[in-house]
């Protein structure tokens, strides 16, 4: 199917209110931020339009956008017209298959706010909760430590997501079908406490970025026995179940006197005894937390019969050791995970040259330069599947000594991708420190990329010449 516009956001005017004149609104830098983010898994720029409430837009326009992302808010879920643009979507898209419509909330709300459309969706929190108070505060730094917990975790969930839709909308397939084209497992990842819902969502991130599809993709029912039959029935089309188990007991769903932490996990130890009588395959991975100071009588009482009893531990393995190392042993379990020895062609080490398709000429310079100085170069795909591009790029921050970010025509927001996504390579599973990291910029423009010195990154500038001297220089260090 063929659509001209990849995204609409929907949000309230409000919403998007700039504190200054020189300051981007929320709903704006929030889109500028989606962009790098689809540009990234897509492969070129996504399409993307704004849809404020009082902006007309017609019929036919909800009919050519494959992708809906509404803003929720106090005054989205309070505006007639925002209210109206969901329901003329979900009226241009029939009876979808899969899912096309996306809920980000801007700012707390509980489900009973929500509009009725959209509460069985799986909301991504955009907000910031002071940890003292409790109350919401916007985000000063979008780069900040705070923000890279929240933030940015739920616009890569996000990215992902929509992608997901992008991809199944563009094949023209059903679920199953596209399961069976990228031949990719899917993961039962059990609900958890909320004092687990970080460390959830940091696996679910990573499985997903590895091509796994993780299930539920929806916000479980409340009452037991509809609970117990959307558990089935995700449970039915995975292979493996991962359960994380914390100090919270969890909530307790109407007509049940178990938490749905262990109605979850009493359910997939069901499958597990059912798949293995058929020779079927199945496996469970329960994580207990090794901090449990916090954790009530129930759930303590609740974590000794797991432990202790046949039946709760049906196909599983019980680890209770640091979140680290279980996600260490995670990896094993699903993933391929021979890193490449990048010296074994070279005694020297093995440089990661991050670059853009549109400055492969630009750098080339540098590339031999870094060569001739004795290193390996790993350098980014371009070309075949996404799915293949992205997980080379994963076995290249796992397997790299050093990493060199390469600026030209590329802007400052690319760059600061890539320096997140070095940040975040210990998630992808490397277990080594990375020795250098340096951007190269031969443009001499360096106005913005000041901020990464505070992360151990060696800015390079000047002409060609110069820069390249300035990297001679690095890889010496690099070397010592």
């Amino acid at each position: 199917m063929a659509l001209d516009i990849d995204v609409i956001i929907a949000f309230a005017e409000k919403d998007n209110q700039a504190s200054s004149k020189k300051d981007m609104g929320w709903v704006s830098q929030f889109k500028k931020f989606l962009e790098l983010m689809l540009l990234q898994v897509l492969g070129h720029k996504p399409n993307i339009v704004l849809k404020e409430e009082y902006d007309s837009m017609t019929a036919s326009t909800m009919d050519n956008a494959a992708v809906l992302v509404t803003i929720l808010s106090k005054d989205f879920i309070e505006s007639g017209r925002c209210l109206d643009t969901v329901e003329s979507f979900y009226k241009s898209i029939g009876s979808s298959k899969f899912n096309r419509v996306f809920k980000v909330l801007k700012s707390p709300l509980s489900l009973a706010e929500q509009p009725p459309r959209l509460r069985d969706l799986i909301g991504y929190d955009m907000y910031q909760l002071d940890a003292e108070s409790g109350l919401m505060k916007e985000y000063s730094d979008f780069f900040s430590e705070e923000a890279e917990k929240q933030y940015w975790m739920k616009m890569v969930d996000l990215a992902y997501d929509i992608h997901e839709a992008l991809i199944f909308l563009k094949e023209g397939q059903t679920n199953a079908e596209v399961k069976n084209i990228f031949k990719r497992k899917t993961i039962y990842l059990a609900e958890t406490g909320h004092d687990l819902s970080v460390q959830r969502n940091i696996i679910k991130r990573e499985l997903q970025r590895h091509g796994y599809i993780v299930l539920p993709n929806q916000t479980l029912p409340t009452r037991l026995n509809e609970l117990e039959n959307s558990v089935r029935k995700d449970l039915e089309e995975c292979s493996l179940s991962i359960h994380l188990i914390g100090s919270a007991y969890g909530e307790i769903p109407e007509g049940a006197e178990q938490s749905i932490i262990d109605i979850q996990n009493k359910l997939a130890a069901e499958l597990s005894a059912q798949k293995k009588k058929n020779k079927e395959e199945f496996s469970r991975l329960i994580w207990i937390s090794p901090n449990l100071k916090n954790a009530s009588d129930r759930q303590k009482a609740f974590i000794e019969t797991i432990k202790r009893d046949v039946e709760a531990q049906e196909g599983a393995e019980i680890l209770q050791n640091p979140l680290e190392d279980f996600k260490n042993i995670m990896r094993e379990e699903l993933m391929e995970s021979q890193e490449r020895v990048a010296s074994e062609d070279h005694q020297g080490r093995a440089i990661y040259l991050l670059h853009d398709r549109v400055d492969h000429k630009a750098v080339q310079p540098f590339k031999e330069a870094i060569e001739k100085n004795g290193f390996k170069v790993i350098e980014p795909l371009f070309e075949g599947e996404l799915l293949d591009v992205r997980k080379n790029h994963i076995d290249n921050l796992r397997s790299l000594d050093g990493a060199i970010i390469f600026k030209d025509k590329v802007n400052d927001q690319w760059v600061r991708m890539k320096v997140l996504d070095l940040l975040k390579a210990p998630g992808f599973g490397r277990k080594k420190p990375i020795l250098g990291k340096a951007i190269v910029t031969p443009e001499g423009n360096t106005q913005g990329l000041e901020v990464f010195k505070n992360q151990n990154l060696t800015l390079i500038s000047g002409d060609q010449n110069k820069s390249i001297e300035s990297l001679k220089s690095f890889l010496q260090d690099f070397k010592a």
